[in-house]
């Protein structure tokens, strides 16, 4: 009798990443890495100079009190009271906005529209085809009815 063999650790492991939709999404999570960093450089960059404009230009310095006078250190930490910093929040709420924004408009809208597309010419070469089919299918029912006629009236004269 023979056993199969059971497939190594080392074979398991390469069958999992020659698998397509690890590659996939490796190839998403570097590029999904270095768009962060654009996204980033823009809000650092463009948006919050233009809040500036109406306040500081960094976000992280937007905070407020919640209980009691705050009292922060020179090195930036809160020694009485409690601090929330709610710009730092703002500030991650916009990247995100923005990514979200990019990614729907530059990625996503367009690959819906074209798959939309393909899905229309795919139903219509469908369309075409039964049409041809059902039009070969008439004709071919009027051949048979023309020759059994034919036979029918061929059959009288003898």
């Amino acid at each position: 009798m023979s056993e199969k063999k059971k497939p190594s650790v080392w074979e398991g492991f390469k069958a999992f990443l020659m698998r397509g939709n690890v590659v996939d999404l490796a190839v998403a999570v570097v590029i999904g890495a270095a768009f962060t960093n654009i996204v980033n450089s823009v809000v650092k960059g463009v948006i919050n100079p233009l809040v500036g404009a109406f306040g500081t230009k960094n976000l992280d310095s937007y905070t407020s009190c919640l209980k009691g006078p705050c009292v922060v250190a020179k090195d930036g930490t809160v020694t009485e009271g409690i601090q929330i910093a709610w710009g730092s929040v703002l500030g991650a709420t916009l990247s995100f906005v923005i990514t979200a924004a990019v990614v729907y408009f530059l990625m996503v809208l367009p690959m819906a529209k074209y798959l939309a597309r393909q899905e229309a010419r795919r139903k219509a070469k469908e369309g075409t085809h039964e049409l041809i089919e059902v039009t070969e299918l008439e004709v071919l029912k009027e051949i048979r009815d023309a020759l059994v006629a034919q036979r029918g009236s061929g059959h009288d004269r003898e």
